[in-house]
């Protein structure tokens, strides 16, 4: 299955990140100074699934750490009352993080592998996965636990070497996973909406709503592949409703009678 894309690469541009990751700069620790506010995605847990939230940050030495250091932090107050959680342990710490050659080498206190069954190293390992090749630059994560080059993680026995992809965690991944934009963002007319899915026929049913649910139009997006592969999507949705808050609802119309499945809401902000 193909790994996420243009559409997981959220928030900077392509040369700006290359070098924050040390990708083209000789693989060095992540070390560039951020000239200004950054924002980035990280990938917390909904359910048993993948799921990405915004986090902005000021100037900071290197966006990469940046990202994997507020995943290790877990939710905010506000996100654990809306639902995320995270299955990293607490108190495990970001000791390193440098990229060569498409692949980001991931260093963490060996705490990172304490605790849980299959589906906690999972998860977790997902997580991480997903954060740092959000990325231009980043396809796969190489891990490292105290400096020592890891195999697998966990008892339960994860594998990661050699370094995986989004690919290879495709059953953490939700039906629909919309990347841009994402919960609580600030956005213009017309609302550009990305991600990946693997839904019946590559069908994605999409609302425009207000705050109180009324429907204010009905569209769809289609997938690069569905019905079993993991396809892409890239398409624009115009909002005609005042500036202020508002909401798009992603779906997957079920085959039987088109009502949803698999729903994604997305609170968002109009900006006019």
């Amino acid at each position: 299955m193909p790994s996420m894309s243009a559409g997981g690469r959220i928030g900077v541009t392509v040369v700006v990140v290359l070098c924050l990751l040390g990708a083209g700069c000789g693989g060095k620790e992540d070390e560039t100074t951020v000239p200004e506010t950054t924002t980035f995605a990280v990938y917390l847990l909904q359910g048993e699934k993948v799921a990405p939230v915004r986090r902005r940050v000021e100037a900071t030495r290197g966006v990469a750490r940046a990202a994997l250091t507020a995943l290790l932090d877990g939710p905010t107050e506000s996100e654990a009352t809306a639902g995320y959680g995270s299955t990293i342990p607490s108190g495990t710490e970001l000791r390193g993080v440098a990229v060569a050659d498409g692949t980001a080498t991931v260093d963490l206190s060996s705490r990172f592998a304490s605790g849980g069954g299959s589906l906690s190293m999972l998860t977790r390992v997902a997580q991480v996965v997903y954060t740092a090749t959000q990325f231009p630059g980043v396809e796969r994560v190489a891990f490292r636990l105290d400096g020592v080059p890891a195999a697998a993680i966990g008892g339960e026995g994860v594998i990661v070497d050699p370094p995986v992809a989004r690919a290879d965690f495709e059953d953490q991944t939700p039906a629909i996973l919309v990347e841009s934009p994402l919960p609580g963002d600030t956005v213009r007319s017309p609302v550009r909406l990305r991600g990946t899915a693997n839904v019946f026929e590559a069908n994605i049913g999409l609302e425009v709503r207000t705050v109180d649910g009324t429907v204010l139009k009905r569209t769809f997006m289609t997938a690069t592949s569905g019905t079993g592969t993991r396809g892409t999507f890239d398409d624009e949705v115009t909002v005609d409703a005042p500036a202020g808050p508002f909401v798009i609802f992603v779906f997957a119309p079920s085959g039987k009678d088109g009502s949803p499945l698999f729903p994604v809401e997305l609170p968002l902000t109009l900006e006019r």
